[in-house]
């Protein structure tokens, strides 16, 4: 029963990080209808800026994830302006020939910049404390309570501010929102701001507890896209249940099944859940 319950914490460790990503990716598909697989380098760039800060500049983890997710925001912030603006109305593959462009432009740059081995990042949170019976490290429950906070505040910037009742209102009816005077371009970059800095920041939490490589988004990207599509495409709620879902099955199935199918689990998770729901779990937009 113990290993069961460490399973558990871990899975919900994993589950944070893919349900962070995956929040900034439905809320770029469910607002302003982007596929942006160049998410998946966004959280590449967002490990590498804060290993930058802290190995080539000394600063301390708290503050280099606090200039991770501004560089990464910016770096959202441009991408859109210069690429997916000028896309507004093109069919999807066109933006999702471009939003692979832009994956592949920034993998090619990390490898430039910061070569092709594999660095580990050093956190001041390494200790292993004992909860509940349970040995944790200190940085798998940081993991899990940064991202909770993290949750409740793009809960709260979504429900409780003027620039969040724009932004739902885009995803709801864009033309209703068009109509009331809702600055269309101004909620895109925002969107692409928030989704940003979201990746930057699992990718901060996440990298001392695995490795930072150039292609290291590749198969986030890929379980975000299945966690938005098990969680209902552009449904908050849904990224969030489907991120955390994921997390433990693959935590609990790589112990009582085999480490090595690991990766394969969030296939079959989808198949299953699709069969049993061809919509996903929730099928209302962002909320």
């Amino acid at each position: 029963m113990e290993l069961l319950f460490q399973q558990i914490f871990n899975g919900l460790t994993i589950g944070s990080v893919y349900t962070l990503v995956a929040l900034g990716l439905t809320l770029v598909f469910g607002i302003l209808h982007v596929p942006n697989f160049a998410h998946g380098a966004f959280y590449m760039v967002g490990a590498y800026v804060t290993l930058m800060m802290m190995v080539g500049f000394g600063f301390h983890y708290w503050i280099a994830i606090i200039a991770s997710i501004t560089v990464v925001a910016l770096l959202g912030v441009v991408t859109q302006q210069l690429i997916f603006k000028k896309l507004e109305g093109a069919d999807g593959m066109r933006m999702m020939v471009a939003a692979i462009g832009i994956l592949l432009f920034l993998e090619a740059f990390g490898q430039f910049m910061w070569g092709t081995e594999y660095h580990r990042m050093d956190t001041p949170y390494g200790s292993v404390v004992n909860l509940f019976g349970l040995t944790v490290t200190l940085q798998r429950l940081l993991i899990i309570v940064a991202a909770v906070i993290l949750m409740l505040a793009l809960h709260f910037f979504l429900t409780k501010t003027m620039i969040g009742a724009a932004i739902i209102a885009m995803a709801q009816n864009r033309e209703g929102a068009f109509l009331v005077g809702i600055n269309a371009n101004q909620v895109a970059w925002l969107t692409f701001a928030i989704a940003g800095g979201l990746a930057a920041a699992a990718a901060s939490l996440a990298s001392p507890i695995n490795l930072v490589f150039p292609t290291m988004g590749n198969l986030v990207i890929m379980k975000a896209f299945v966690i938005i599509i098990i969680g209902g495409m552009g449904s908050i709620p849904g990224a969030i249940l489907g991120g955390y879902l994921l997390g433990l099955t693959e935590s609990i199935g790589a112990t009582y099944i085999s480490s090595d199918y690991k990766d394969v689990i969030a296939f079959l998770l989808l198949v299953v859940i699709l069969t049993a729901k061809p919509t996903g779990l929730f099928t209302k937009g962002v909320q």
